[in-house]
């Protein structure tokens, strides 16, 4: 029987991606806007507290578990940013196609060995709104910053995130391997690994 999980995010890239890497385990993640939950509010300075803010919102409007995803990249030439504000970098959320373009223009000129960056992904979990123990799980994926923009897969910065062991960029990748090496799928194997240890049911 499949297990529901209340997604914190109406990311339909995510929930996709999510699915994708949970379906195997029996786990039905659903997006927050199945149940009308509004979006939280990302007042965390961090990306741990954002994914608590969020995975809380999520149990307590649907009575569910939940799991939120703070992610972001973060550019080690401008100082790890845009880091928590890798969504609305470019003034508006959402908007890939001009965060990409402004990202790129910051780095132009940037010589290869100064392109470094990683995207980050924290994953909060929630048994209830009450819960005092959140458990975190945290997944990092080195790379650097391309010149240009490269591939149709995936979404966010993975068309300018160049992945050395793939000789690649993240958006040129299959799926399938993407969900192997992101941030967030080695996240998901700690949560997995947590759950499995633990004994632990949703």
């Amino acid at each position: 029987m499949n297990k529901t999980i209340v997604l914190a995010s109406n990311n339909a890239g995510k929930i996709k991606e999510f699915n994708a890497l949970l379906a195997d385990m029996g786990w039905q993640v659903k997006p927050q806007s199945e149940f009308a939950v509004s979006e939280a509010e990302e007042t965390g300075l961090s990306f741990i507290e954002n994914a608590i803010l969020k995975a809380r919102h999520a149990c307590a409007s649907t009575g569910l578990p939940a799991l939120a995803d703070d992610s972001g990249i973060e550019v080690d030439y401008l100082n790890g940013a845009p880091g928590i504000y890798s969504a609305r970098f470019a003034g508006r959320h959402g908007d890939n196609d001009a965060n990409n373009r402004l990202l790129l223009e910051k780095m132009q000129g940037v010589p290869e060995l100064e392109r470094t960056a990683r995207f980050h992904c924290v994953l909060a979990y929630l048994r209830h709104k009450d819960d005092a123990t959140p458990r975190i799980f945290h997944g990092v994926w080195e790379g650097r910053i391309l010149d240009t923009l490269e591939g149709a897969e995936g979404f966010g910065y993975d068309p300018v995130f160049y992945v050395p062991e793939c000789g690649c960029s993240a958006a040129s990748l299959p799926k399938e391997i993407k969900n192997q090496l992101s941030h967030r799928a080695k996240a998901l194997k700690q949560l997995a690994e947590t759950f499995a240890q633990a004994n632990l049911t949703l």
